[in-house]
C-alpha cells in the first residue's frame, strides 16, 4: 500500500512559526494547486539522492566553502540545474516539481534546491529575500558568504551586492549597517510568500483571474493578515463575476489600510460591485 500523502494541510500552516513550515513539501504543496496528480514523494527523493550522492564527496576535513563548491559543481555542473535566462516569466520556473524536471528556475527556487541540499549535509545555508534577486548566504568565520543560485551558486561580493541593491534604495548603495540588514536570513515563510507573490504578479500581467484569486487565497492560508493579497483576491473575484467575495475582501482591504495610495480606485470598484447581485456558490 503506498505510503500517505506527506504534504502539509494548508489550513495548519498559518499557525506554525515561521522556520517550523517545512520548506520543500510547501513549496510542493504550491506546484500542486498547478499540478493536481503531483506525488510528492518522487521529488523529495530526488533531493535525497542529490544529497545522498554528494555525501561521500564531502568527507573528511574540508571547510565549509570547500563543501559549498562541492555542492554547487554538482548541483549546477553535473545535475544541471539553471537559470532560466531565455523564459524568465515562464510560471514553470516557481513550481518545484517542473524545477527538479526540467533543471531551470529562477533564483528563489533554485535557492530552495540548494538550501535542502546542503541543510540534509548538515551546513546551515538560509536564503536572502534581496531586492530583485533571491540569494542565499553561509556563515563563516569572518562573517557571510553570499551566493547566487540563479548563476551556478557563485559568490558575490560585497561590491557587487551595493551594486545591485542601489537601484532599489534611490540610487545610493546601502551602507555597511544597511547591507548587513539586507542580508538578514529569510524565514522559510518568507521565502515561501516571496515564491507566490512573483506567481501572483505573473498571473496578474497575464490577467488569469482565477490563479491570481489562488495564489492571494495561498498567501492568506500563510500569512492571514497580508492586505495586498486580500486586495488582488478581491479585484480577482470581481473579475471572476463572484462579487460577494469581492465585496468582502476589498471592504477589509480599506479597513486595514484606510490611507493605501489606491483607496480611491478600490472604492471605486466597490461602488461598481453595489449594484452586482453576489454569485451564489
Amino acid at each position: 500500500m503506498d505510503a500517505p500523502n506527506p504534504l502539509p494541510d494548508w489550513n495548519a500552516l498559518a499557525a506554525l512559526g515561521d522556520d517550523e513550515l517545512p520548506l520543500l513539501d510547501t513549496a510542493l504543496l504550491i506546484a500542486r494547486d498547478e499540478y493536481p496528480d503531483l506525488d510528492p514523494r518522487g521529488y523529495t527523493a530526488q533531493v535525497d539522492t542529490y544529497a545522498d550522492t554528494l555525501r561521500p564527496q564531502l568527507d573528511g576535513d574540508i571547510d565549509l566553502p570547500a563543501r559549498l563548491t562541492a555542492i554547487n559543481r554538482y548541483l549546477f555542473e553535473e545535475v544541471g540545474f539553471a537559470g532560466n535566462n531565455l523564459e524568465y516569466d515562464d510560471p514553470r520556473n516557481s513550481y518545484l516539481n517542473d524545477v527538479v524536471d526540467r533543471k531551470l528556475g529562477i533564483p528563489i527556487s533554485l535557492a530552495v534546491i540548494q538550501i535542502e541540499v546542503t541543510r540534509r549535509l548538515g551546513m546551515p545555508l538560509d536564503g536572502i529575500s534581496f531586492p530583485g534577486h533571491f540569494l542565499v548566504r553561509l556563515p563563516v568565520d569572518d562573517g557571510i558568504l553570499v551566493l547566487d543560485p540563479f548563476n551556478k551558486g557563485r559568490p558575490v561580493s560585497a561590491d557587487e551586492l551595493r551594486e545591485r541593491a542601489s537601484p532599489h534604495m534611490g540610487g545610493h548603495p546601502p551602507d555597511d549597517q544597511q547591507l548587513m540588514q539586507i542580508l538578514a536570513p529569510t524565514t522559510h515563510r518568507g521565502i515561501l510568500m516571496r515564491m507566490l507573490r512573483n506567481l501572483k504578479g505573473l498571473y496578474l500581467e497575464q490577467r488569469d483571474w482565477e490563479r491570481v484569486a489562488r495564489t492571494a487565497d495561498r498567501l492568506l492560508k500563510l500569512s492571514p493578515g497580508t492586505a495586498e493579497a486580500v486586495r488582488d483576491r478581491g479585484l480577482a473575484y470581481r473579475e471572476l463575476g463572484y462579487a460577494k467575495g469581492a465585496r468582502e475582501d476589498l471592504a477589509r482591504y480599506l479597513q486595514m489600510l484606510p490611507e493605501a495610495d489606491d483607496v480611491d480606485s478600490v472604492r471605486a470598484a466597490l461602488v461598481d460591485l453595489s449594484g452586482v447581485p453576489a454569485r451564489l456558490n
